[in-house]
């Protein structure tokens, strides 16, 4: 079925959920609760406006139709609606001639006034038959369930009504070439039920939505979104800050890197409303003894499963579990008995889940006094005495795990280590389907690399002069021996008060060489803050106050709190937008400005420092924990790509992909030739699973010594010698905010993706490879750790996953650039291509194909039924493209 309007929605709630709302062609929201929202983040997706239709407005204005429009129709074009649905919310079944007669005057005013704005009407057959030619499309109500519900079941419509409607659809279709949209109705929660119903109408030859009654979800038509966000619950405490919790140090992610973006909520706080299935993917509870109001917790959790949910449970489930709320969790309450806490109990089943970095040590003291019933799958089972119990369990609902198979901590190694696979638990608990993963560790089949530089250490003078010979600066030392010498993207910050108050008497020689860095082509600017605050999770996140130890309780560490600048007291706009405006105006070359803020000190800033950063017009990164290694493999030392403090991208922290060289060094007290062993994280971070990106991080300090400044040469030497695609910092982290709001979508037996303008690489986990024949938005696909690299063309993707390769078909496999304005004729290929370092690109399917770079014929390494064209690149603020065409007819 095709159609001018696409993969259409309708939308009448109060907030909007723009990224699911993405994955459609047509959108039809309500003015009067929301706002139309930005344009330019929805370049794929019309808006059409809901023209609510009252007879009062009607008779109010005597029917004159131009009044009427320049009243309530004019305000919505002016605003920006691409399209109208006229919708007087009468039924389908009236047809008076007082409300026939009304529509059809107001359609013929629109389609006069505004030609080509798209017109549609609901529930008004005769007027659809009498307009046909002045519509895009009618819309039907409830040809299958009315809006109504009763004990949680929807009212059907009756046969006659059903038929009849349907007959009147099919001759709108068939004698008008309307397209008709049918929205149906299933109760807020009943997947299953949407899809079924969808199925029907397009069986029916119409065009499917199938939504709530209040249409205030994410229905379903011929594509069915699959949510890619999951609510995380965890109990933070007096002071904590939310980036030292187990969900993000832990749970993070795991969710992460199968796709999920995380929303975030303090168990001390009300239970968030609107949390449902057509949104979330799941819940996540890190349970905890501690909660005020179990009681609550217990009821809200119990309807979100109701309501189609699954739930993943951490540690404990923050109220009790008894005879009562047991068999509504599938648990059989198992009374307490006298038992040995001494004695270790013994494993009766343990799944292959667990003992996955360290094994499985029971504790009697973590029982939580329950055996899964028949329903459930349990993964460890545990006796102790007569005491027969389980720690761990797949579940209707969703799944547990309690506290001693988490994480634990080895005193010995002083070290964490998971004992149960939280990824593969988090899969399978909360039913997560396998879709295709957008990805930000790779591009074009490369794994991305990044640099950036902390400013601490600009003044430091080097050890590495021989005697009698002047000391340098490490900055100047940098812009020597790895900003020329590597000729990839650079990204480097200063701290204004280093530059400006530790040596006053250096600031002319310091201002002179940062303007030398950042002078160069392939350096983009960054502010490291005006005085490098050691704790900014100290700062009130609504305030920007700093707090003190009766605020922070436990949480407060006390000492120096930035570098010691006389007379200054800590003033956030002056760290952030301030250090911004001095470098902009006194180092910035002509073109250039700060791109960025470098966060300092423990790098946990409040939500209020974010939108600071995101209102001075930068982007930001910084902390992160990941520091894997093969003497503390684990992934509890692998972070996230970021976290949301807030609910927008200007409260969204993304955090740097791989530590710096600090903690490679043990607080830089050696050995300073440590950081070396970030080569360990990068390859530990790339296999089995390529969780991460390389990112090489560290401070100017590294060029103060020999051994430090051979690390890192060694890390550079290493990293480009790897299939990589080196990019910009602030490019990689465009790609996290990207990655938020990527929208999938299954489309019967394909998906369709729509991403955003930075990221163009998805993963696809299971068996086989697209059909690049029937495909759209796909230039080519490598094999890699994790799955298929899938390579986008552009913001949008549709493709089926088929068996075998598409014989003759040209694709891209890899390319160490970015491949832009890709077009497809017949089994030729048509691209532009560039690249800041050694750009090549590498095509399947095209070993006797000819290629031409820019206009010109060459001559390609060609193995097999392969070859690679090579083109001109270098690192500066825009890449250089070459047109590349493959011509294999």
């Amino acid at each position: 079925m095709t159609s001018s309007l696409g993969d259409i929605a309708f939308y009448y709630g109060n907030d909007l959920p723009l990224d699911e709302l993405r994955a459609f062609d047509t959108v039809v929201i309500d003015p009067e609760r929301v706002a139309l929202p930005d344009l330019s983040g929805t370049p794929r997706t019309r808006w059409f406006a809901r023209v609510t239709v009252r007879a009062a407005h009607w008779r109010q204005h005597k029917g004159q139709v131009d009044r009427y429009v320049a009243e309530h129709v004019q305000p919505l074009v002016q605003a920006g609606y691409q399209g109208l649905l006229l919708d007087d919310q009468g039924e389908l079944a009236d047809s008076s001639p007082d409300r026939i007669r009304m529509m059809t005057t107001l359609v013929d005013e629109l389609a006069t006034r505004y030609p080509g704005l798209p017109l549609l009407v609901r529930n008004h057959a005769d007027v659809a038959e009498q307009r046909a030619a002045r519509l895009s499309g009618a819309v039907f109500d409830s040809l299958y369930h009315g809006r109504r519900t009763f004990g949680g079941l929807m009212a059907r419509v009756p046969v006659k009504v059903r038929e009849a409607g349907l007959a009147r659809a099919r001759q709108l279709q068939e004698q008008h070439g309307l397209t008709v949209v049918a929205i149906d109705y299933c109760v807020p929660g009943d997947r299953t039920c949407r899809q079924q119903q969808a199925q029907q109408l397009l069986a029916d030859g119409l065009l499917p939505y199938v939504t709530t009654p209040a249409l205030d979800g994410i229905g379903q038509g011929r594509i069915e979104v699959m949510p890619r966000k999951v609510l995380l619950l965890q109990l933070l405490e007096q002071g904590q800050p939310l980036d030292e919790t187990f969900g993000v140090l832990n749970l993070a992610m795991p969710l992460n890197y199968l796709g999920y973006d995380i929303e975030y909520a303090d168990l001390r706080d009300p239970l968030p409303l609107g949390i449902t299935n057509d949104r979330y993917a799941g819940i996540v509870l890190v349970g905890s003894l501690e909660v005020q109001n179990p009681l609550a917790l217990q009821s809200w959790l119990l309807q979100r499963i109701e309501q189609g949910l699954k739930v993943a449970v951490f540690n404990d489930f923050g109220f009790a579990l008894n005879m009562q709320n047991g068999p509504a969790l599938d648990l059989e309450f198992v009374p307490e008995q006298r038992v040995l806490l001494d004695r270790k109990p013994e494993i009766l089943l343990q799944d292959e889940l667990l003992a996955f970095e360290v094994a499985v040590n029971p504790d009697i003291r973590d029982a939580l006094g329950v055996r899964v019933g028949s329903h459930s799958k349990p993964l460890l089972r545990l006796q102790s005495d007569d005491h027969v119990y389980d720690a761990a369990a797949i579940t209707p609902w969703g799944g547990f795990v309690v506290d001693n198979n988490t994480v634990v901590y080895l005193d010995s190694l002083e070290q964490q280590r998971w004992v149960i696979d939280p990824m593969r638990f988090l899969q399978q608990a909360l039913r997560l389907p396998q879709i295709p993963v957008p990805d930000v560790t790779t591009e074009n089949g490369h794994r991305l690399f990044f640099t950036h530089v902390d400013g601490d250490g600009f003044l430091s003078y080097d050890e590495l002069s021989h005697t009698g010979e002047r000391q340098q600066f490490c900055s100047a030392i940098l812009k020597d021996q790895v900003f020329k010498r590597y000729p990839v993207p650079m990204s480097m910050s200063v701290i204004e008060a280093e530059m400006t108050e530790m040596d006053k008497r250096a600031r002319p020689e310091l201002e002179r060489i940062a303007r030398g860095i950042f002078a160069l082509p392939n350096v983009e600017l960054a502010s490291h803050t005006y005085s490098h605050p050691y704790f900014w999770s100290h700062v009130d996140p609504d305030t920007g106050i700093k707090l003190g130890p009766e605020e922070l309780g436990e949480w407060y560490t006390a000492g120096t709190s930035s570098l010691d600048i006389p007379g200054y007291g800590f003033d956030i706009d002056r760290e952030i937008s301030g250090s911004i405006d001095y470098i902009n105006r006194e180092l910035a070359p002509p073109g250039k400005q700060v791109k960025a803020i470098f966060w300092s000190g423990d790098a946990i800033p409040p939500r209020i420092g974010l939108q600071k950063a995101a209102a001075a017009g930068v982007l930001n990164i910084n902390a992160g924990n990941t520091t894997i290694t093969r003497s503390s493999n684990t992934w509890t030392q692998i972070g996230p790509y970021g976290v949301a403090k807030g609910k927008t991208d200007d409260e969204y922290q993304v955090y740097a992909a791989v530590m710096n060289e600090n903690v490679y060094t043990n607080d830089w007290t050696g050995p300073f030739y440590g950081f070396r062993r970030a080569q360990e994280t990068f390859e530990l971070t790339d296999r089995p699973l390529r969780i991460k990106p390389i990112n090489i991080y560290y401070h100017s300090y590294s060029a103060s010594k020999p051994s430090s400044l051979k690390a890192l040469h060694s890390l550079f030497e290493y990293s480009l010698g790897q299939d990589v695609l080196p990019i910009y910092t602030t490019e990689y982290i465009r790609r996290v905010l990207d990655w938020r709001h990527v929208v999938v979508a299954r489309t019967g037996d394909g998906w369709k993706v729509r991403s955003g303008q930075h990221l163009r690489q998805l993963r696809w986990p299971g068996q086989g490879v697209p059909e690049l024949a029937t495909a759209s938005g796909i230039t080519g696909y490598l094999p890699g750790p994790g799955g298929l690299y899938v390579h986008m063309a552009g913001d949008e993707a549709s493709f089926r996953i088929g068996s075998e390769h598409s014989r003759g078909v040209p694709r891209i496999s890899q390319a160490s650039g970015f491949v832009r304005n890709v077009q497809r004729d017949g089994n030729s290929l048509q691209f532009d291509f560039g690249g800041y370092y050694r750009p090549q690109v590498r095509l399947e399917e095209a070993g006797q194909c000819r290629v031409r770079v820019d206009g010109k014929p060459v001559r390609p390494v060609v193995q097999g039924r392969s070859l690679q064209v090579p083109v001109a690149g270098k690192a500066g603020q825009q890449v250089d493209y070459h047109k590349v065409q493959v011509d294999c007819e």
